[in-house]
């Protein structure tokens, strides 16, 4: 893998930063709103751009790793933040996509991003690639558009691999820095009637994953980016709170959750028991499969 020149964006996000670290002996373009601040989180061995039009095609790019997009927990889901959040997401895959189509000599590989969001609520059903889904919620429609924006980008010098992410573990960012300070404090609990599935990968997986798909070029299409033993809501905060050592009564009711969140709060109450399939086909090995055991490294 030495050498390539390879376009981020979302290169200072969660797992964008965590990947960027991989990347030594490669030329790496980020897309960021703000340069400054990309060079200051990511350092200066690195190309930074403020608008993919600083690039005329995309004849010089091996990979494009498309991982761009306004968090979609971050705040109550107003119009105008559901308007951030697609923006986010389709309008720079379009504009990637737009690129790529364009080149006579385009990126091989264009591994773009996508969440297990787009299963809807499955309750207890275990869920592969192939699940055909009739959800109509928010977060499966913003995750079936930005997939099909992708999808463009395929043809027979472009392959395309999309990313349905589970919920990422790691130290610093992400849902478990957010879920740390009530554990801490022994107000951890599950949410609703906690039986809903939690699909979660650890950040070590997550980017090997990636790196993993960029290694073998016989890879297109779904892959769920999830560790093969997804947990109950339940279960998860109970292995949470034995982990940090602390006690687990509170419950937070749906209808709390629901008042505080608003829609967003289907986050949460939704069950998605999606499980990795075809990475584990293609031959990856999960470093992380077990709940406990990522907790523990990634807490330790």
């Amino acid at each position: 893998m030495d050498g390539m020149n390879i376009l981020v964006t979302g290169g200072t996000g969660l797992i964008g930063k965590a990947l960027l670290g991989h990347f030594c002996h490669d030329h790496v373009t980020v897309l960021s709103r703000n340069p400054n601040r990309a060079y200051q989180r990511l350092g200066h061995h690195i190309n930074v751009i403020s608008d993919l039009d600083q690039l005329n095609d995309l004849n010089d790019i091996d990979v494009v790793i498309n991982l761009a997009g306004e968090p979609i927990v971050n705040k109550r889901w107003s119009d105008r933040q559901k308007d951030i959040i697609c923006k986010s997401r389709w309008e720079v895959t379009r504009k990637l996509v737009d690129k790529i189509k364009a080149s006579s000599n385009p990126p091989h590989t264009f591994i773009s991003g996508s969440a297990v969001g787009i299963y809807g609520d499955q309750k207890a059903n275990c869920i592969d690639e192939n699940c055909e889904t009739d959800a109509d919620d928010f977060a499966h429609m913003v995750c079936q558009k930005w997939e099909e924006a992708a999808l463009e980008a395929q043809s027979d010098k472009t392959r395309v691999c999309l990313l349905r992410t589970g919920i990422v573990l790691a130290k610093h960012g992400g849902a478990l820095a957010r879920m740390l300070p009530a554990y801490q404090l022994g107000l951890g609990g599950p949410i609703g009637d906690g039986k809903q599935y939690f699909p979660w990968i650890h950040i070590h997986d997550m980017v090997k994953g990636i790196l993993f798909l960029l290694k073998h070029p016989e890879t297109q299409g779904v892959y769920n980016f999830t560790a093969p033993n997804p947990v109950t809501n339940k279960e998860f905060s109970q292995t949470l709170a034995r982990v940090l050592r602390r006690p687990h009564i509170i419950k937070t009711p749906a209808w709390v959750l629901k008042a505080a969140m608003g829609e967003s709060a289907t986050l949460l109450l939704d069950s998605q028991r999606a499980i990795p399939t075809r990475l584990q086909q293609e031959g990856f090995h999960f470093c992380f499969p077990n709940l406990e055991h990522a907790l523990r490294e990634t807490l330790g």
